[in-house]
């Protein structure tokens, strides 16, 4: 059995990994802001109030956990959005391997894919500026540290660019650096169906030290 730590867990699709992760009989960590967000009662859920922007903390929670998947937002609304992705998902990554977990699972943005040849989507115009802060900062850190980061076995999973609550599916399609699109031009993915993807890669690594990305 899969134990993992799940950072962010009460968010929106931190809640959908936690509900996909635990109707597998996976043991979850559960680290959070504010445990009373968190609505799920399981034998198999443990939840923690923690900063991971302290990586000995993160280090301490990770110890003996076979992966960790970061959710990790500090809210869209956040006016530091940016500034804290920046500072706090290199404290997240320093502290998982710390700990010697050998995996880390993270929830990406779209903002990196490319819709065109040398054309990414944050760059294409499609972003509205008041979500430009998390969309860049969370680009940066996967352009810039992630892709050169080759000690711990890493993976960034981007949505496809719209995700919303729907139904669990399972029939997607799975891409790597390119935003997947429909016979419409939609980009779009339910959040049941991104979280089920990111249970069947932690419990079958088909990814290592790259970026994929899903959509119908």
């Amino acid at each position: 059995m899969n134990k993992i730590v799940l950072i962010g867990a009460s968010g929106f699709i931190g809640s959908a990994i936690l509900n996909e992760a635990l109707n597998r009989g996976i043991k979850v960590t559960a680290v959070v802001r504010n445990p009373e967000n968190v609505k799920i009662s399981n034998a198999d859920l443990t939840i923690v109030r923690a900063d991971v922007s302290n990586a000995a903390t993160v280090a301490e929670i990770s110890k003996g956990a076979d992966a960790v998947i970061s959710a990790y937002n500090p809210g869209w609304i956040n006016p530091n959005i940016y500034e804290e992705t920046l500072t706090t998902y290199p404290a997240i990554l320093e502290g998982v391997k710390k700990a010697g977990t050998k995996r880390l699972l993270i929830v990406g943005g779209a903002g990196t894919l490319f819709v065109a040849p040398g054309l990414r989507v944050v760059d294409s115009g499609a972003i509205p500026t008041e979500i430009m802060g998390g969309v860049k900062s969370l680009g940066e850190f996967y352009l810039d540290t992630l892709m050169n980061e080759k000690e711990i076995d890493w993976v960034f999973f981007s949505p496809a660019g719209s995700i919303e609550p729907g139904e669990r599916t399972g029939n997607y399609r799975l891409g790597k650096d390119d935003l997947i699109v429909n016979d419409k031009g939609e980009s779009k993915i339910s959040v049941q169906d991104y979280a089920k993807a990111m249970i069947d890669e932690l419990e079958a690594p088909a990814h290592h030290q790259e970026r994929f990305t899903i959509g119908y």
